[in-house]
């Protein structure tokens, strides 16, 4: 049992001064007035991040020379030839380094949409699920909150073309990604209790029907790229009539375990619908705008009920604050008002922060979310002291950090009750970071 003593904290009830946290095992027990000398500033739910590919974090800021025509597809072009180089310790030693880097970022939870399956080539590991245990053993490293979500990539269009390149590192018929998906289950029953094993169909383009249909039968939180770009948009629709989210709940019976991550090209309807499931719209605020992805309605969709999640998706910066300001902004630029997503006065900050906190739980299968008794221990403690939060407190505060602060003011982080943040350091930096910065450098220099 631990106790966190905070002046400030954000629980389910509102934010309470001068209270303490107590902590049995992963969860919140109780939490009570108390006169005792804080230990923390102040103390919020920590997100998860819904949405990663952890080894792109090894090729951020290597796309950025283009000819005038770059688009999310030249950038895939980069990314399969990227994938040719990476071997099973790369894909470990970088998923510890973005996992060391999102605890860090106040993040106490990850999705890996983990779909690099196979060495380079294609053919097979002997293992299946060899580097599925590789992201168990980051997460086992850092502590982290594991949602692991193996994907199903068995195509390259709609019209069933096979994988080529780069992308055979993805491929699996249906039979062998259930084996797979049973090594990743064994792997994280290895992990701490919170750790979740869900499935990712990778989108329409990947997944054949029939087989979308099946694995929508797996228990977990089920995870799948949707409407992200115009020309996915078209060919859908060209081949089944349908749009892509349209397309989608015409053959899933989608609800509150599914996650659509992006679904930036949507219509009303479909985000209505979509807030009607109960499913989560899994943004990336931040690779979107990197990628020239497109703006999500995410007015429209918070106004319908919609529940929305954040992610980092290609890891190219790994910035919490800034990924709920960068959502928030391309609002108002779309609209071109200010704080559109804060209907009837409410404060803009608490709206993203408490938004993303609920989401990304649902997302990702945990239990967390909120600061009450009975939930695990998904923590964030920020500094006081920041510039930028001087002389606030409440929804103020929250404000002031997304929008005229950033994650330096993060100062302790609890997983699932592990403390494996403090004074703003990972616990395990000293020996994750030298390993990262080594392989970071050298696949860097053989590109």
């Amino acid at each position: 049992m631990s106790v966190i003593v905070a002046r400030q904290a954000l629980t389910a009830e509102g934010w309470q001064n001068d209270v303490a946290i107590t902590l049995e095992g992963q969860r919140i027990a109780a939490i009570a007035p108390t006169r005792a000398p804080a230990t923390v500033d102040i103390l919020l739910p920590a997100p998860g991040n819904l949405h990663s590919h952890a080894f792109q974090r090894a090729m951020a800021g290597l796309t950025e020379t283009g000819a005038g025509s770059d688009d999310f597809w030249s950038w895939r072009t980069l990314m399969f030839r990227f994938l040719e180089a990476l071997d099973p310790d790369d894909i470990e030693i970088i998923a510890a380094g973005v996992q060391m880097e999102m605890l860090e970022a106040g993040y106490a939870a990850i999705g890996e949409f983990h779909y690099v399956h196979n060495p380079p080539g294609g053919g097979r590991y002997d293992d299946v699920a060899e580097l599925s245990n590789r992201i168990v053993a980051a997460a086992e490293r850092t502590g982290i909150g594991l949602t692991l979500l193996p994907v199903l990539y068995e195509v390259g269009g709609l019209d069933g073309r096979p994988l080529q390149g780069g992308q055979r590192r993805f491929h699996n018929t249906y039979d062998s990604f259930v084996r797979l998906h049973e090594g990743a289950a064994a792997a994280v029953r290895t992990l701490p209790a919170d750790a979740r094993l869900g499935v990712a169909p990778h989108s329409l383009r990947a997944v054949p029907r029939d087989d979308l249909i099946a694995v929508a039968t797996f228990e977990g939180p089920k995870h799948i790229h949707v409407a992200e770009q115009v020309g996915e948009v078209e060919e859908v629709l060209a081949a089944t009539g349908r749009r892509p989210i349209e397309h989608l709940l015409a053959t899933v019976p989608l609800d509150r375990d599914w996650t659509l991550i992006h679904a930036t090209h949507a219509t009303p309807d479909e985000l209505a619908a979509v807030a009607a499931a109960g499913a989560v719209a899994g943004l990336c605020p931040i690779t979107e705008s990197n990628l020239g992805d497109g703006i999500f309605g995410a007015v429209r969709f918070v106004a319908a009920g919609g529940t929305f999640g954040i992610g980092s998706d290609s890891n190219v910066r790994i910035a919490l604050a800034e990924e709920l300001r960068t959502l928030d902004y391309s609002q108002r630029l779309a609209h071109r008002a200010r704080n559109p997503l804060s209907a009837g006065g409410r404060s803009s900050g608490r709206v993203l922060w408490q938004g993303a906190a609920e989401g990304t739980a649902r997302a990702l299968a945990r239990d967390a979310g909120a600061i009450a008794p009975g939930r695990l221990a998904d923590l964030v403690a920020l500094d006081g002291d920041a510039c930028s939060l001087e002389g606030l407190a409440g929804d103020t505060l929250l404000d002031a950090h997304i929008f005229a602060g950033d994650d330096r003011a993060v100062r302790d982080v609890w997983s699932a009750g592990r403390h494996v943040v403090c004074e703003g350091r990972h616990i395990a930096r000293a020996t994750i970071e030298p390993a990262f910065r080594a392989r970071l450098r050298h696949l860097r220099g053989a590109i």
